[in-house]
Formats: C-alpha cells, structure tokens, sequence
C-alpha cells in the first residue's frame, strides 16, 4: 500500500490536534477527600517547639536517636532522615523576641508526610509500593513491594520520602500517619505527645472545621483549644494568636491531609509555594489523552511506516 506524504502529515496534524483538544476535557479527573478520611492540624502558634512530639513519633515507630555534635549526647537531628520521620524546626527573624511574628519575632513548623488527597508518590511508583489507604486516605509504604527506584522521592512537592543510604536491605522511610495506632483506635504518637494541642488529630472534615473557627477567632480573646484529638474532650483556655490569612494543605496540589496554621506566613517557615491543581492531575491527564484511542502509538507508527517507505524508495 502507498503511503503518500501529504495523507500522513495530514493524519499527523489531525492526531496532534486531538491530542491538544481532548486534554481540556480530560482536566475533570480531579480526586476529592474521601469522606471517612483522617488527619492532623498543626497549629504554629500553639507550638512551644518543645520537640516532644518528634520523641512521641520515635516511641511510636521504634526509631533510633540520631545524635549530633561532639560528644553525641543529643537527639538533635538537623532534618528528616531515615530515623526521623517527623521534626519541628524553627523561624527566627531579627531580635527574635515576638512569638508568631515575621518581624523580629520568631515561630515553629512542624515538617512530615502531608498525606496528599492525591499523592504524587502514589502516582510516581511503578510497583504499588506506596499505597493510599481508601478508607483512611493515610498514605503508607509496603517495603515488600518496593524495587528501590525512589521515584517517590524526585515526585514527591515536599521533599518527605527518605532512603536508607547506610542500609544493605534498604527501603524508603516516611510518616505514616501512625496508620498501626490508628487501626487500633489510638492516637499518632506526635498527637498524643503534644502536651499544648500543637498537633491535633481527627476526621478531616473536623479538623477544616476547627481550622477555619480558629481564623475567624479574635486575636488576644481566650477560646477553647482542643488536646490532642478533636473527640478527646480535653481541652486549655487559650488567647487566640493572629493568623496569616491561609491554611496550608486546603487547596495545595489537590489538598493534603496535613493542614496547618500560623503566625508567619508559611514561605518564611520553608513550605513550598504550590499550585492547587494536583501534578498528578496534570501529569496523568496528559499521559491518558495521548494513549486515548491509541493516538499516540498510531501516530508514531505512521511516522516509523512513512521513513521506512521513504528509505525504500531511495533504495530502488
């Protein structure tokens, strides 16, 4: 059969041109918090960054102390690791002597696993090693089905998945929201540690209620701030800070299960400015339209057909 060079760039132009248009109507794919789903809210201006809730996660999880300095005495890990899966790190600006202040004042953030309402890791793996529990929505790691590519790790906005460099039967480490305690109707151990309410745990949609009734709250009037979990029933008698107008992880890439309040604005605490629409949207979006109807292989094809004719000819 004769393939004629205008017929196939014309199949090429009609394929490119599906391929462009049908993108826009595959952008409706959008995953939504599942309704039985659990997080934490961490609130800055209640954090004293007493650290006691990266010991609650150690005991939890049965990690080793990661020691610095010169005479090793301390915990004191500089950033998340293979043996640290959840930190507090600190603002400081100026004289430092405001709390929850930008200027010359000084804050806390809380860094660990933001269990995405639609994970990038998730995506990214190629074998089903991270897993997001359809229920819970806590996203969780099956070393058994891990093939160490780390794909995780480069796919991951918030730099969370660590690997276990110094390990001969090595795999990825990261929160897991303390998915073995909360099975059992425990509490996540940073969440029971927390002795201020810092880091509360609960559904997702208590938590986004309890975070928007403490941005609509008076700066310097006494509230009640809950312990621990939403359903504990402990609570302290607290003046409200003044929050930055923004609760991170309601609309971050798609929306994660780790939401967060603050005095400081949440760029001067080291989280990434992020658009609201999930990669994986995108990224997923893109790859299902080029292989949609098989566009795509047909048009590489043709191209692979149309050379080979080409080569042909000359060779007669």
């Amino acid at each position: 059969m004769e393939i004629k060079r205008r017929d196939f760039l014309k199949g090429i132009a009609g394929g490119a041109a599906l391929a462009l248009v049908q993108p826009t109507l595959a952008l409706a794919r959008e995953k939504i918090r599942l309704p039985d789903a659990v997080g934490i809210l961490y609130d800055a201006t209640l954090c004293i960054g007493c650290k006691t809730c990266m010991v609650g996660c150690r005991k939890a999880n049965d990690l080793p102390p990661e020691m610095q300095g010169a005479q090793n005495l301390w915990d004191n890990p500089m950033d998340l690791s293979a043996s640290t899966l959840n930190i507090i790190k600190k603002y400081e600006n100026g004289t430092g002597r405001e709390k929850d202040r930008e200027t010359d004042g000084y804050s806390f953030i809380k860094r660990h696993c933001m269990h995405c309402v639609d994970p990038a890791c998730v995506s990214a793996c190629p074998a089903t090693a991270m897993i997001k529990d359809k229920k819970t929505g806590i996203v969780s790691y099956n070393k058994d089905a891990c093939i160490g590519c780390r794909y995780c790790q480069v796919a991951c906005p918030f730099n969370i998945p660590k690997f276990e460099w110094d390990d001969p039967f090595p795999k990825i480490v990261k929160c897991q929201l303390c998915n073995h305690l909360v099975e059992k109707g425990e509490l996540p151990g940073c969440c029971s540690a927390c002795p201020t309410g810092a880091s509360l745990f609960g559904s997702l949609t208590g938590l986004l209620e309890e975070a928007k009734r403490r941005e609509n709250m008076q700066p310097g009037k006494y509230y009640d701030f809950p312990l621990s979990s939403l359903e504990s029933g402990r609570a302290q008698y607290k003046p409200a800070a003044h929050y930055t107008p923004a609760l991170y992880g309601e609309n971050e890439v798609g929306g994660t299960q780790m939401l967060m309040l603050s005095g400081v604005p949440f760029d001067k605490l080291g989280l990434p400015d992020l658009p609201s629409k999930s990669y994986v949207a995108l990224s997923e979006n893109i790859q299902h339209t080029l292989y949609q109807g098989m566009i795509l292989p047909i048009v590489a094809l043709g191209g692979l057909i149309f050379l080979v004719k080409k080569r042909g000819d000359k060779e007669e």
